[in-house]
């Protein structure tokens, strides 16, 4: 027989669930309309400056935000991505938009602002090497491990907090985005060999969108 949980357990993972932000209600309408409204803009690869540099806090919750994450969802949905760093289309703001399955095929949806991922605890920290891709590596794809969940702490287009959980691919999602706006991309983790390897992937592939020529 499983051992039943107590009144105050019970109530300590009810305030543990009340924290996150539900990013799977009206994912659809709400992907939509963002795209909707924006317009598509070429992503920039590696090489270009403003992805090797930590990006410009988010100070002004105002329509121009509004209309960046606009097309920042424009532009993912045309790269064919499930999520996108205001860097990787040439603006230094720290906000990413994402548009992500979790392994359980849960719609997840929603822009962060100024993100943070929580420290895990060893107990919780199990890594998934899991094969990553970037849009800003176009084609290129290497194992990279990462754990498989995720907190990313942050605000919302009015600057409210908002605290997403994300599991499985989800997770790495969340972690790969932030790196964006750290200055880093996922083949700044690999080994000499396997960034090398990447970078050859990248060489001779041909991406599906259009991109930004380094000068």
């Amino acid at each position: 027989m499983a051992q039943q949980e107590s009144g105050q357990q019970v109530a300590d993972a009810e305030a543990r669930s009340s924290e996150f932000t539900d990013d799977t209600v009206d994912a659809e309408a709400r992907e939509q309309a963002h795209r909707e409204r924006g317009t598509a803009r070429p992503i920039t690869v590696v090489g270009n400056p403003v992805l090797h540099r930590r990006c410009q806090d988010v100070t002004d919750f105002d329509e121009k935000l509004e209309q960046l994450v606009d097309d920042m969802f424009a532009s993912q949905r045309a790269a064919e991505g499930v999520g996108l760093a205001a860097n990787q289309i040439g603006v230094d703001r720290r906000v990413f938009v994402y548009d992500c399955p979790d392994d359980e095929g849960v719609r997840h949806v929603g822009v962060i602002c100024n993100p943070v991922i929580d420290e895990l605890p060893a107990e919780r920290r199990v890594l998934d090497d899991s094969n990553e891709g970037c849009l800003s590596v176009p084609t290129a794809y290497a194992s990279l491990a990462r754990p498989d969940y995720a907190i990313c702490r942050g605000q919302d287009l009015k600057g409210n907090p908002v605290v997403v959980e994300g599991t499985g691919y989800f997770a790495r999602c969340l972690q790969h985005e932030t790196d964006h706006l750290n200055g880093y991309l996922y083949i700044d983790r690999l080994s000499k060999r396997d960034r090398k390897d990447a970078l050859r992937q990248m060489e001779e592939g041909t991406p599906r969108y259009e991109t930004v020529p380094n000068d």
